[in-house]
């Protein structure tokens, strides 16, 4: 008979046998973006810079999720210039309100695959 200790982990089928990813800095990241909306945006950039740093770092899911928080940044920053552009026009101001709803909804899809232990679905996407 053997007992519980003596089972060994099954391997994965890459032949690695499963390991113990540590998800804590894309969390991280995730809530210093949520939290750029109270530090008038300084918390993200801190939070891209965590994710450049851990990018290339860990297996391949949980680098797409850097790569998804780096394309979030940039691409956020694209639409925040756009959207102050078009205040002059007044068009801008519902285009804020959008593009806090895109970081929103971006970051929630985040903590979910990393809850998962999956990658984001598109992480190439510039919407979802």
């Amino acid at each position: 008979m053997s007992s519980d200790s003596d089972v060994s982990p099954q391997p994965q089928p890459s032949g690695q046998p499963p390991q113990q990813v540590d998800t804590t800095m894309p969390l991280v990241v995730y809530g210093l973006y949520i939290a750029g909306f109270f530090t008038g945006g300084v918390t993200t950039i801190v939070g891209v810079i965590i994710a450049y740093v851990y990018q290339g770092k860990g297996p391949a899911w949980l680098d797409e999720h850097y790569r998804y928080q780096v394309r979030t940044f940039w691409i956020g920053f694209l639409y925040s210039v756009i959207a102050l552009i078009l205040i002059f026009v007044l068009i801008g101001f519902p285009l804020v309100v959008l593009l806090a709803v895109w970081i929103i909804v971006r970051c929630v899809i985040g903590f979910k695959a990393l809850q998962e232990k999956t990658a984001p679905r598109n992480p190439g996407s510039w919407l979802w």
